[in-house]
């Protein structure tokens, strides 16, 4: 099987949960009787589901731990059907595109703060997701970051260069 050709059946899989993702979060939105419309696409190499519509904050909760356990329902669902684990991402109501700016111009901000103190500065607990994208922003602006501690407390400490 050639490069091009792996990639193919890598996509059609991602396709293939993202698909599965989405009866399974239609079921969720019919029984608890909320409105939305769904949209798949294939990211890097993870399947993405969104929820968007009116009013879905109860589905996204405080600092987004509906939406984590809602994701973490949908990739076992996803798992149960394909055998597969999944990297598959779900947003409800763009809370995860607004988190994402969010949290790019907080590892922005740290590092400038960082750059000038010449002090390292930990920053509050945050979901893996939330914590790869400050990891990023810091990488990007040229210093250096680590996460420490444990789960669901677990953060980053961002260090000067």
């Amino acid at each position: 099987m050639s490069q091009t050709d792996t990639t193919e059946v890598d996509v059609q899989a991602l396709e293939q949960e993202g698909e599965i993702a989405a009866d399974y979060i239609e079921g969720l939105l019919d029984i608890g009787d909320f409105d939305g419309d769904i949209d798949m696409d294939v990211e890097g190499e993870r399947a993405v589901v969104a929820v968007v519509g009116a009013s879905l904050d109860e589905l996204v909760g405080k600092r987004g731990e509906v939406l984590e356990a809602l994701q973490e329902l949908t990739r076992l669902a996803v798992h149960r059907q394909t055998g597969n684990r999944t990297r598959l991402m779900l947003d409800i109501g763009g809370y995860r595109e607004r988190r994402r700016a969010e949290l790019a111009a907080l590892g922005a901000d740290v590092s400038a703060e960082v750059q000038k103190s010449g002090q390292p500065k930990p920053l509050a607990p945050m979901t893996p997701f939330e914590r790869k994208i400050v990891h990023d922003a810091i990488a990007a602006a040229g210093l250096r970051s680590e996460s420490e501690g444990e789960e669901p407390e677990r953060f980053v400490v961002v260090y000067p260069s």
